[in-house]
């Protein structure tokens, strides 16, 4: 069977989503994290001088499989820092799912089922 997409092919979500709206079944699940990373910064801009703060992404991970092929697809949905308000956490949580409900929705839309979850 010839491959969908070559081995180094870097792909995406919409990817995916073309391949169902041509018909082709294409199956997809979503995990979520939060990844914290240390973000280098001048030392004058943190409180302890340490030129370093903690930051954090929230991710989707993506498994999509389509025929014999399974391909991992990650997505950023938000970048936040360790530092901020538990307001600001809350609206970075928000757009987060606000972005996920989109794609969920641009996922409906060709036909692919996933189970919907949220940050």
């Amino acid at each position: 069977m010839v491959p969908i997409f070559e081995q180094d092919e870097l792909v995406m979500l919409e990817d995916f989503i073309r391949l169902a709206k041509e018909g082709e079944d294409v199956q997809v699940t979503v995990e979520l994290r939060k990844q914290n990373l240390p973000v280098k910064v001048h030392p004058a801009h943190t409180e302890e001088g340490k030129g370093e703060t903690e930051s954090y992404l929230l991710i989707g991970a993506y498994t999509c499989r389509v025929r014999e092929e399974v391909r991992e697809v990650p997505k950023v949905y938000m970048f936040g820092s360790a530092d901020e308000s538990l307001h600001a956490a809350k609206l970075h949580k928000n757009i987060a799912n606000e972005r996920l409900k989109r794609d969920y929705n641009r996922l409906r839309e060709a036909k692919i089922k996933v189970e919907e979850k949220f940050f």
